[in-house]
């Protein structure tokens, strides 16, 4: 079992996803950590999926003062 985000848009020079995280939490973590990074590079929202499966989102990245 593993888990990754998906992006939305995806970003020139990128496969549209995080790497694999061994746990949700992990993944989640790793989002926490990133998505001014993210932001930056011009993904808007992303998807948790677990393995194939949807688990939530699409989730914003949008600042809330944006």
């Amino acid at each position: 079992m593993s888990w990754h985000w998906t992006y939305q848009p995806v970003p020139a020079g990128t496969q549209g996803r995080s790497k694999n995280f061994p746990r949700q939490g992990d993944a989640e973590s790793w989002l926490g950590e990133t998505y001014p990074d993210l932001y930056s590079d011009g993904v808007r929202s992303v998807t948790l999926y677990e393995d194939e499966r949807k688990v939530y989102g699409p989730m914003s990245l949008e600042p809330d003062d944006a």
